[in-house]
């Protein structure tokens, strides 16, 4: 009864983390990028927020301030990825450190407690309000896939994927993709910054370190999204109603191993192994098919044995 309790908790949970998850599905699956950025934008976005609502500024204009600078910290990274030359992944890397020192300098300190039992907020943590943090944050979900979903029906939604598609074959087209990638990541940053302000609400503060191994998180939930909701139908809005879902059974899962006593220190070990096993398992498969298919391919193209003159004789 008592992890059936957690529950609630837990999807509220694996719902905002899955708003994260679906800045990094931007990236990772559709511009083919690895963003390291996340680990730093997330508490770009939980640092504005909090900062603004102990200022007395209301919890809707923060979550649009933490969302905004979330696409400043993508810029940055498009910026010395595309301008600068610099690959995505370091790019990401170097954006990250200087958040570090960013989000040090807006918080003023490691850490700002903001309780919704002092503040006006829209997510509670406490188990009175749960429901309606829950409702909450599945609006807040549908809102965001509706608005990426009609944006990537548009000419340049279009042009974003056919980069990530084939990039030579947009430019032949005359997209811009240095302009694509950019544009991706700044909406990638910005909704992952949008997701730490809500995160900081269910936290209840907005801590310096929150985002480390966000990546992580959020690329589990990508692939656990892709492996088991993917299947279901190939529509956009689904796949990333998917990512959503990815990542509430991982703290499902998540819940479920913390109850079960399992030591804390091997968490974030756990959430590696789980990320590399659904990582592998379909690629592993792809390779069989892939070796299967050749095979086939080369028992058909083998020569048929002819029969030896002297049976076909005596047969007659």
């Amino acid at each position: 009864m008592e992890l059936l309790g957690a529950m609630p908790g837990a999807i509220v949970l694996g719902m905002i983390w899955g708003i994260m998850a679906i800045g990094v599905y931007i990236t990772y699956k559709i511009l083919d990028i690895a963003d390291l950025t996340v680990d730093g934008s997330i508490v770009t976005g939980a640092c504005v927020a909090a900062v603004l609502v102990a200022a007395g500024v209301n919890i809707w204009i923060a979550m649009l301030a933490a969302f905004l600078a979330g696409m400043l910290a993508g810029l940055l990274t498009g910026v010395f990825h595309t301008v600068l030359k610099i690959p995505a992944i370091l790019s990401g890397i170097i954006t990250q450190l200087i958040l570090w020192s960013v989000n040090l300098k807006i918080l003023g300190r490691a850490n700002l407690g903001i309780s919704s039992k002092v503040y006006k907020l829209v997510i509670s943590p406490y188990e009175e309000n749960i429901g309606i943090s829950l409702l909450a944050v599945v609006l807040m979900c549908l809102v965001i896939i509706g608005l990426l979903y009609m944006f990537f029906g548009t000419e340049i939604g279009a042009s974003l994927r056919a980069t990530g598609n084939n990039m030579k074959m947009a430019r032949a087209q005359g997209i811009n993709t240095d302009l694509t990638k950019v544009l991706g990541l700044v909406l990638s940053n910005g909704i992952v910054a949008f997701s730490g302000a809500v995160l900081m609400q269910y936290q209840g503060a907005a801590d310096i370190g929150m985002g480390r191994g966000a990546i992580v998180i959020g690329l589990a939930a990508v692939i656990i999204g892709e492996t088991i909701f993917g299947r279901i139908s190939k529509n956009f809005a689904v796949r990333l109603a998917g990512v959503v879902g990815g990542g509430i059974i991982y703290y499902i899962v998540y819940q479920t191993v913390v109850f079960f006593g399992i030591d804390p220190d091997l968490l974030k070990m756990l959430s590696a192994v789980v990320v590399a096993i659904f990582i592998a398992v379909p690629n592993l498969k792809k390779s069989s098919a892939r070796k299967r298919a050749k095979k086939a391919a080369k028992a058909a193209d083998a020569p048929q044995t002819q029969p030896d003159e002297s049976e076909v004789t005596e047969d007659a």
